[in-house]
Protein backbone atom coordinates (compact mmCIF):
# COMPACT_ATOMS: atom_id res chain seq x y z
CA UNK A 1 0.00 0.00 0.00
CA UNK A 2 2.78 2.27 0.86
CA UNK A 3 4.02 1.51 -2.71
CA UNK A 4 1.20 2.46 -3.99
CA UNK A 5 0.56 5.80 -2.53
CA UNK A 6 4.03 6.89 -3.43
CA UNK A 7 3.25 5.98 -6.81
CA UNK A 8 0.16 8.17 -6.82
CA UNK A 9 1.73 11.20 -5.01
CA UNK A 10 3.95 11.38 -7.87
CA UNK A 11 1.52 10.71 -10.50
CA UNK A 12 1.13 14.69 -10.50
CA UNK A 13 4.98 15.06 -11.61
CA UNK A 14 4.82 12.81 -14.50
CA UNK A 15 2.44 13.32 -17.54
CA UNK A 16 -0.63 12.19 -18.22
CA UNK A 17 0.03 10.39 -21.68
CA UNK A 18 2.44 8.41 -23.46
CA UNK A 19 3.54 9.41 -26.40
CA UNK A 20 6.47 12.02 -25.85
CA UNK A 21 6.37 15.34 -27.32
CA UNK A 22 8.45 16.15 -29.46
CA UNK A 23 10.65 19.49 -30.35
CA UNK A 24 13.02 20.46 -33.45
CA UNK A 25 15.57 23.04 -32.67
CA UNK A 26 16.37 24.51 -36.18
CA UNK A 27 19.20 26.75 -36.73
CA UNK A 28 19.44 28.80 -39.73
CA UNK A 29 22.98 28.86 -41.99
CA UNK A 30 25.29 27.71 -38.80
CA UNK A 31 28.58 26.41 -39.45
CA UNK A 32 28.72 22.27 -38.74
CA UNK A 33 31.15 22.80 -35.83
CA UNK A 34 30.08 25.97 -34.68
CA UNK A 35 28.49 24.63 -31.55
CA UNK A 36 31.15 23.42 -28.69
CA UNK A 37 30.35 20.21 -28.74
CA UNK A 38 31.98 19.75 -32.32
CA UNK A 39 34.67 22.46 -31.46
CA UNK A 40 33.64 25.61 -31.98
CA UNK A 41 35.23 28.21 -30.09
CA UNK A 42 34.12 31.67 -31.30
CA UNK A 43 31.06 31.84 -28.70
CA UNK A 44 29.83 28.94 -26.00
CA UNK A 45 26.99 27.39 -26.78
CA UNK A 46 25.86 25.56 -23.30
CA UNK A 47 22.41 24.71 -24.25
CA UNK A 48 23.58 22.85 -27.37
CA UNK A 49 26.01 21.14 -25.70
CA UNK A 50 23.96 19.99 -23.09
CA UNK A 51 21.91 18.41 -25.24
CA UNK A 52 24.74 16.68 -26.94
CA UNK A 53 26.29 15.55 -23.89
CA UNK A 54 22.40 14.42 -22.82
CA UNK A 55 21.88 12.52 -26.00
CA UNK A 56 23.35 11.89 -29.53
CA UNK A 57 25.75 13.79 -31.71
CA UNK A 58 26.03 12.98 -34.92
CA UNK A 59 29.55 13.75 -36.49
CA UNK A 60 28.51 13.05 -40.30
CA UNK A 61 24.90 14.68 -39.87
CA UNK A 62 22.92 16.44 -43.03
CA UNK A 63 20.79 18.14 -44.84
CA UNK A 64 19.50 17.64 -48.24
CA UNK A 65 19.45 21.40 -48.97
CA UNK A 66 22.59 23.33 -48.86
CA UNK A 67 20.08 26.52 -48.76
CA UNK A 68 17.06 27.09 -46.80
CA UNK A 69 13.96 26.46 -48.08
CA UNK A 70 14.99 23.19 -49.86
CA UNK A 71 15.98 21.67 -46.40
CA UNK A 72 13.37 22.91 -44.84
CA UNK A 73 11.10 20.82 -47.60
CA UNK A 74 13.25 17.53 -46.75
CA UNK A 75 12.82 18.58 -42.59
CA UNK A 76 9.14 18.45 -42.97
CA UNK A 77 8.15 16.04 -45.29
CA UNK A 78 10.57 13.52 -44.87
CA UNK A 79 10.74 13.37 -48.61
CA UNK A 80 13.84 14.61 -50.91
CA UNK A 81 12.48 18.21 -51.93
CA UNK A 82 13.56 17.45 -55.80
CA UNK A 83 10.64 14.81 -55.63
CA UNK A 84 8.77 17.82 -56.45
CA UNK A 85 11.56 19.81 -57.96
CA UNK A 86 11.66 22.24 -55.11
CA UNK A 87 15.69 22.43 -55.38
CA UNK A 88 16.18 26.67 -54.83
CA UNK A 89 14.25 29.14 -52.42
CA UNK A 90 10.72 30.56 -53.28
CA UNK A 91 10.88 33.92 -54.52
CA UNK A 92 7.33 34.72 -56.18
CA UNK A 93 3.91 32.31 -56.74
CA UNK A 94 4.48 29.09 -57.95
CA UNK A 95 7.67 27.91 -56.08
CA UNK A 96 5.56 27.23 -52.86
CA UNK A 97 6.11 23.78 -51.03
CA UNK A 98 2.90 21.95 -53.54
CA UNK A 99 -0.06 21.13 -51.50
CA UNK A 100 -0.04 17.38 -52.46
CA UNK A 101 3.15 16.74 -49.98
CA UNK A 102 2.18 16.32 -46.12
CA UNK A 103 4.01 18.29 -43.66
CA UNK A 104 5.43 16.64 -40.19
CA UNK A 105 2.93 18.50 -38.34
CA UNK A 106 -0.36 16.86 -40.99
CA UNK A 107 1.20 13.56 -40.07
CA UNK A 108 1.50 13.72 -36.77
CA UNK A 109 -1.96 15.21 -35.79
CA UNK A 110 -3.94 12.07 -36.78
CA UNK A 111 -1.92 10.63 -34.25
CA UNK A 112 -3.51 13.23 -31.21
CA UNK A 113 -0.72 15.58 -31.72
CA UNK A 114 -1.29 19.56 -31.02
CA UNK A 115 1.49 21.61 -33.44
CA UNK A 116 2.95 24.28 -33.42
CA UNK A 117 5.72 26.28 -35.46
CA UNK A 118 7.64 29.34 -34.14
CA UNK A 119 9.89 30.96 -36.51
CA UNK A 120 10.89 31.04 -40.16
CA UNK A 121 8.80 28.57 -42.34
CA UNK A 122 9.95 29.53 -45.66
CA UNK A 123 7.72 27.24 -47.83
CA UNK A 124 5.05 29.57 -49.28
CA UNK A 125 3.30 32.28 -48.08
CA UNK A 126 1.51 33.54 -51.38
CA UNK A 127 -2.43 32.37 -50.48
CA UNK A 128 -3.56 30.97 -47.01
CA UNK A 129 -3.43 27.52 -48.08
CA UNK A 130 0.30 27.85 -48.50
CA UNK A 131 0.47 28.94 -44.69
CA UNK A 132 1.50 26.87 -42.10
CA UNK A 133 -2.57 26.36 -40.20
CA UNK A 134 -3.51 25.10 -43.42
CA UNK A 135 -0.19 22.89 -43.34
CA UNK A 136 -1.19 21.20 -39.99
CA UNK A 137 -0.14 23.73 -37.63
CA UNK A 138 -2.49 24.47 -34.87
CA UNK A 139 -0.24 27.52 -33.37
CA UNK A 140 1.80 29.55 -35.70
CA UNK A 141 4.04 32.51 -35.99
CA UNK A 142 7.18 33.98 -36.85
CA UNK A 143 8.66 35.07 -40.71
CA UNK A 144 8.14 33.77 -43.51
CA UNK A 145 10.91 33.91 -45.12
CA UNK A 146 14.45 35.40 -44.31
CA UNK A 147 13.94 38.84 -42.29
CA UNK A 148 14.05 41.88 -44.87
CA UNK A 149 13.91 39.79 -47.45
CA UNK A 150 11.20 40.76 -50.49
CA UNK A 151 9.09 43.82 -50.94
CA UNK A 152 5.67 42.26 -48.83
CA UNK A 153 5.30 41.58 -45.03
CA UNK A 154 7.61 39.44 -43.18
CA UNK A 155 5.99 38.02 -40.38
CA UNK A 156 3.00 36.18 -39.81
CA UNK A 157 0.72 35.03 -36.75
CA UNK A 158 -1.89 32.51 -38.12
CA UNK A 159 -2.86 33.07 -41.32
CA UNK A 160 -2.23 36.83 -40.76
CA UNK A 161 0.73 38.63 -42.92
CA UNK A 162 2.06 41.48 -40.73
CA UNK A 163 4.70 44.38 -41.50
CA UNK A 164 6.71 43.90 -37.97
CA UNK A 165 7.32 42.08 -35.21
CA UNK A 166 7.73 43.48 -31.70
CA UNK A 167 11.50 43.10 -30.92
CA UNK A 168 12.75 42.35 -34.53
CA UNK A 169 15.37 42.13 -36.16
CA UNK A 170 16.55 40.44 -33.38
CA UNK A 171 13.99 37.37 -32.82
CA UNK A 172 15.52 34.60 -31.12
CA UNK A 173 13.99 35.69 -27.28
CA UNK A 174 10.62 36.13 -28.85
CA UNK A 175 10.76 33.15 -30.58
CA UNK A 176 11.81 31.39 -26.87
CA UNK A 177 8.98 33.67 -25.39
CA UNK A 178 6.68 32.39 -27.72
CA UNK A 179 7.44 28.78 -27.55
CA UNK A 180 7.05 28.61 -24.06
CA UNK A 181 3.54 29.99 -23.87
CA UNK A 182 2.68 26.91 -26.52
CA UNK A 183 4.63 24.50 -24.44
CA UNK A 184 2.48 25.96 -20.92
CA UNK A 185 -0.79 25.86 -23.01
CA UNK A 186 -0.41 22.00 -24.03
CA UNK A 187 1.78 20.82 -21.58
CA UNK A 188 -1.00 18.41 -20.55
CA UNK A 189 -0.78 16.45 -23.80
CA UNK A 190 1.34 15.65 -26.57
CA UNK A 191 3.03 18.19 -28.52
CA UNK A 192 4.92 19.03 -31.78
CA UNK A 193 7.00 21.98 -31.37
CA UNK A 194 9.16 23.41 -34.43
CA UNK A 195 10.94 26.02 -34.02
CA UNK A 196 12.85 27.46 -36.75
CA UNK A 197 14.95 30.22 -35.46
CA UNK A 198 16.20 33.49 -37.82
CA UNK A 199 19.65 32.87 -36.19
CA UNK A 200 22.56 32.93 -37.55
CA UNK A 201 21.40 33.97 -40.73
CA UNK A 202 21.58 37.69 -41.88
CA UNK A 203 21.19 40.45 -40.54
CA UNK A 204 23.86 39.77 -38.13
CA UNK A 205 21.69 41.75 -35.00
CA UNK A 206 22.09 40.78 -31.45
CA UNK A 207 20.36 42.21 -28.37
CA UNK A 208 22.94 44.97 -26.42
CA UNK A 209 23.66 42.35 -23.56
CA UNK A 210 24.67 40.00 -25.77
CA UNK A 211 26.61 42.38 -28.03
CA UNK A 212 28.83 43.75 -24.52
CA UNK A 213 29.44 40.11 -24.03
CA UNK A 214 31.83 39.82 -26.93
CA UNK A 215 33.23 43.32 -27.32
CA UNK A 216 36.66 42.18 -27.25
CA UNK A 217 36.17 40.85 -30.99
CA UNK A 218 36.13 42.87 -34.37
CA UNK A 219 32.18 44.12 -35.50
CA UNK A 220 31.71 41.38 -37.29
CA UNK A 221 32.88 38.51 -35.39
CA UNK A 222 30.99 40.61 -32.37
CA UNK A 223 27.67 40.60 -33.77
CA UNK A 224 27.89 36.63 -35.53
CA UNK A 225 29.27 35.65 -31.80
CA UNK A 226 26.20 37.17 -30.25
CA UNK A 227 23.88 36.31 -32.60
CA UNK A 228 24.95 32.77 -31.95
CA UNK A 229 25.08 33.38 -28.13
CA UNK A 230 21.47 34.79 -28.13
CA UNK A 231 20.23 31.65 -29.98
CA UNK A 232 21.97 29.08 -27.61
CA UNK A 233 20.08 30.68 -25.12
CA UNK A 234 16.41 31.23 -26.70
CA UNK A 235 17.06 26.85 -26.67
CA UNK A 236 18.62 26.77 -22.85
CA UNK A 237 14.66 28.80 -22.15
CA UNK A 238 12.89 26.43 -23.50
CA UNK A 239 14.90 23.27 -22.36
CA UNK A 240 14.18 25.41 -18.98
CA UNK A 241 11.13 25.31 -19.66
CA UNK A 242 10.77 21.28 -20.44
CA UNK A 243 12.38 20.53 -17.05
CA UNK A 244 10.34 23.02 -14.93
CA UNK A 245 7.29 21.23 -16.83
CA UNK A 246 9.11 17.71 -15.71
CA UNK A 247 8.80 17.23 -19.35
CA UNK A 248 11.98 16.53 -20.57
CA UNK A 249 12.34 12.86 -20.09
CA UNK A 250 9.03 12.80 -22.11
CA UNK A 251 10.89 14.73 -25.03
CA UNK A 252 11.98 13.79 -28.39
CA UNK A 253 14.43 16.32 -29.21
CA UNK A 254 16.54 17.27 -32.53
CA UNK A 255 19.05 19.78 -32.67
CA UNK A 256 19.99 20.26 -36.74
CA UNK A 257 20.82 23.48 -38.73
CA UNK A 258 19.12 23.59 -42.39
CA UNK A 259 22.32 23.96 -44.33
CA UNK A 260 26.13 24.81 -44.10
CA UNK A 261 27.53 28.07 -42.64
CA UNK A 262 27.21 30.74 -45.08
CA UNK A 263 29.18 33.76 -43.35
CA UNK A 264 33.17 33.94 -43.07
CA UNK A 265 32.92 33.33 -39.48
CA UNK A 266 30.97 30.35 -39.50
CA UNK A 267 33.29 27.25 -38.15
CA UNK A 268 33.14 24.85 -40.59
CA UNK A 269 36.58 22.87 -39.25
CA UNK A 270 38.35 22.64 -42.15
CA UNK A 271 35.65 21.40 -44.92
CA UNK A 272 35.15 23.14 -48.33
CA UNK A 273 32.73 25.37 -49.65
CA UNK A 274 29.42 26.95 -47.54
CA UNK A 275 26.30 27.07 -47.69
CA UNK A 276 25.02 27.50 -51.66
CA UNK A 277 26.97 24.38 -53.12
CA UNK A 278 27.07 20.80 -52.37
CA UNK A 279 30.70 20.83 -50.74
CA UNK A 280 30.60 18.80 -47.30
CA UNK A 281 30.68 22.97 -46.41
CA UNK A 282 26.95 23.03 -47.84
CA UNK A 283 25.51 20.33 -46.74
CA UNK A 284 26.84 18.52 -43.05
CA UNK A 285 25.25 19.82 -40.29
CA UNK A 286 25.07 20.14 -36.71
CA UNK A 287 22.56 17.08 -36.14
CA UNK A 288 21.84 16.09 -31.97
CA UNK A 289 19.44 13.79 -30.70
CA UNK A 290 18.23 13.89 -27.17
CA UNK A 291 15.31 11.70 -25.43
CA UNK A 292 16.38 11.31 -21.35
CA UNK A 293 15.53 8.02 -20.18
CA UNK A 294 14.86 6.54 -23.60
CA UNK A 295 18.19 7.54 -26.08
CA UNK A 296 21.89 6.75 -23.61
CA UNK A 297 23.36 10.09 -23.81
CA UNK A 298 26.77 10.78 -23.74
CA UNK A 299 27.26 9.21 -27.04
CA UNK A 300 28.97 10.29 -30.42
CA UNK A 301 27.92 8.19 -33.76
CA UNK A 302 29.91 8.50 -37.06
CA UNK A 303 27.13 6.63 -39.49
CA UNK A 304 25.70 9.52 -41.77
CA UNK A 305 22.30 10.79 -41.01
CA UNK A 306 20.60 13.17 -42.82
CA UNK A 307 17.49 15.13 -41.87
CA UNK A 308 15.15 13.19 -43.91
CA UNK A 309 15.34 11.15 -41.21
CA UNK A 310 13.69 12.98 -38.39
CA UNK A 311 9.52 12.25 -40.01
CA UNK A 312 9.89 8.94 -39.72
CA UNK A 313 11.55 8.44 -36.44
CA UNK A 314 9.07 10.97 -35.13
CA UNK A 315 6.71 9.14 -36.21
CA UNK A 316 7.65 6.13 -35.41
CA UNK A 317 8.54 7.56 -31.46
CA UNK A 318 4.55 8.90 -31.34
CA UNK A 319 3.73 5.32 -32.27
CA UNK A 320 1.76 7.27 -35.67
CA UNK A 321 0.41 4.94 -38.30
CA UNK A 322 2.95 4.62 -41.44
CA UNK A 323 2.37 7.12 -44.27
CA UNK A 324 1.41 6.19 -47.51
CA UNK A 325 3.61 7.81 -49.44
CA UNK A 326 7.03 6.89 -50.12
CA UNK A 327 8.96 8.72 -46.90
CA UNK A 328 13.24 8.57 -48.14
CA UNK A 329 14.34 8.93 -44.83
CA UNK A 330 15.05 6.10 -42.24
CA UNK A 331 13.73 5.52 -38.55
CA UNK A 332 16.91 5.98 -36.29
CA UNK A 333 15.00 5.03 -32.96
CA UNK A 334 17.27 1.33 -33.05
CA UNK A 335 20.14 2.94 -33.31
CA UNK A 336 19.42 6.05 -30.87
CA UNK A 337 18.61 3.32 -28.54
CA UNK A 338 21.80 1.08 -28.76
CA UNK A 339 19.64 -1.50 -30.29
CA UNK A 340 21.61 -1.68 -33.22
CA UNK A 341 25.53 -0.83 -33.98
CA UNK A 342 25.01 0.57 -37.20
CA UNK A 343 23.08 1.89 -39.89
CA UNK A 344 21.85 -0.43 -42.90
CA UNK A 345 23.84 1.32 -46.10
CA UNK A 346 22.32 3.51 -47.80
CA UNK A 347 23.31 6.09 -50.37
CA UNK A 348 22.67 9.76 -49.86
CA UNK A 349 21.57 12.29 -52.43
CA UNK A 350 22.42 15.81 -52.70
CA UNK A 351 20.79 18.44 -55.80
CA UNK A 352 20.91 22.22 -56.36
CA UNK A 353 20.21 23.07 -59.68
CA UNK A 354 23.27 21.95 -61.88
CA UNK A 355 25.06 20.77 -58.65
CA UNK A 356 24.75 17.42 -57.33
CA UNK A 357 26.55 14.54 -54.89
CA UNK A 358 25.62 11.27 -53.89
CA UNK A 359 27.32 9.62 -50.57
CA UNK A 360 28.06 6.16 -50.33
CA UNK A 361 29.95 5.22 -47.09
CA UNK A 362 33.20 6.78 -47.15
CA UNK A 363 33.12 7.81 -51.12
CA UNK A 364 31.40 10.61 -52.14
CA UNK A 365 30.55 11.84 -55.84
CA UNK A 366 30.64 15.69 -56.45
CA UNK A 367 29.90 18.38 -58.91
CA UNK A 368 30.16 21.51 -57.46
CA UNK A 369 29.28 24.12 -60.45
CA UNK A 370 27.77 24.19 -64.06
CA UNK A 371 31.34 23.00 -65.93
CA UNK A 372 32.65 21.47 -63.62
CA UNK A 373 33.84 17.57 -63.81
CA UNK A 374 32.66 15.31 -61.39
CA UNK A 375 35.54 14.27 -58.85
CA UNK A 376 35.43 11.31 -56.73
CA UNK A 377 36.60 11.77 -52.96
CA UNK A 378 36.94 9.25 -49.72
CA UNK A 379 35.79 11.46 -47.06
CA UNK A 380 37.48 9.13 -44.46
CA UNK A 381 40.77 10.35 -45.52
CA UNK A 382 39.79 13.27 -47.24
CA UNK A 383 37.54 15.33 -45.13
CA UNK A 384 38.29 18.58 -47.07
CA UNK A 385 37.92 16.78 -50.67
CA UNK A 386 40.74 18.27 -51.94
CA UNK A 387 42.29 15.48 -54.12
CA UNK A 388 40.17 13.76 -56.84
CA UNK A 389 41.01 9.97 -56.87
CA UNK A 390 38.81 9.56 -59.95
CA UNK A 391 41.80 7.88 -61.84
CA UNK A 392 42.71 5.70 -59.19
CA UNK A 393 39.39 4.35 -58.77
CA UNK A 394 37.39 4.46 -62.26
CA UNK A 395 34.97 1.72 -61.13
CA UNK A 396 33.51 3.59 -57.99
CA UNK A 397 33.56 6.96 -60.24
CA UNK A 398 31.33 4.76 -62.59
CA UNK A 399 29.27 3.11 -59.88
CA UNK A 400 28.39 6.53 -58.07
CA UNK A 401 27.69 8.33 -61.04
CA UNK A 402 24.87 5.22 -62.61
CA UNK A 403 23.54 5.99 -58.80
CA UNK A 404 22.98 9.55 -59.30
CA UNK A 405 21.78 9.23 -62.53
CA UNK A 406 19.18 6.44 -61.80
CA UNK A 407 18.04 8.83 -58.77
CA UNK A 408 17.77 11.72 -60.57
CA UNK A 409 15.48 10.07 -63.57
CA UNK A 410 13.03 9.34 -60.78
CA UNK A 411 12.60 12.75 -58.74
CA UNK A 412 11.59 15.82 -60.67
CA UNK A 413 13.90 18.36 -63.06
CA UNK A 414 14.43 21.74 -61.01
CA UNK A 415 11.14 23.56 -61.35
CA UNK A 416 13.41 27.01 -60.84
CA UNK A 417 16.85 27.11 -60.31
CA UNK A 418 19.08 29.91 -58.26
CA UNK A 419 21.00 30.88 -61.54
CA UNK A 420 23.85 33.05 -59.16
CA UNK A 421 24.63 29.72 -57.40
CA UNK A 422 24.74 27.34 -60.23
CA UNK A 423 27.68 28.57 -62.64
CA UNK A 424 30.39 29.65 -61.36
CA UNK A 425 32.75 27.98 -58.45
CA UNK A 426 34.15 30.69 -57.07
CA UNK A 427 30.82 32.00 -55.93
CA UNK A 428 30.76 35.32 -58.03
CA UNK A 429 26.72 36.24 -57.98
CA UNK A 430 25.15 37.94 -61.22
CA UNK A 431 25.38 41.15 -59.60
CA UNK A 432 29.00 41.17 -58.94
CA UNK A 433 29.50 40.04 -62.50
CA UNK A 434 27.59 43.56 -63.30
CA UNK A 435 29.74 44.94 -61.18
CA UNK A 436 32.86 44.48 -62.87
CA UNK A 437 31.21 44.64 -66.14
CA UNK A 438 31.34 40.99 -67.23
Amino acid sequence: MRILALLFALCPLLPAYSKPNIVIFYLDDMGWAQPGAYGGKLAPTPNMDRIAADGVRFTNGYSSGCVCSPGRVGLMTGRYQARTGHDANPTREGRELLLSEKTMAQHLKPAGYTTGIVGKWHLGDTRPEFMPPARGFDFAMGTVGNLGEGKGPSFYRGSELAKDLEGAPVTSPVYAKEACGFIDANKDKPFFLYLSFNAVHSPIVASPQWLEKFKHLDKRQQGYAALIGEADEAIGTVMTKLRDLKLEENTLIFCISDNGGASKEAEQMGLRGSKWFVWEGGIRVTWMVQWKGTIPGNRVVNDPAIQLDVLPTSLAAAGAEKPSVELDGVNLLPLLKGEDDKLAPRELYFRFGVQHAVRQGDWKLVKASKDMEPILVNLATDPGEQKDISAENPTKKVELTALFDKWNASMQPPRWEDLRWNGDPERKTDKKKKKKGK
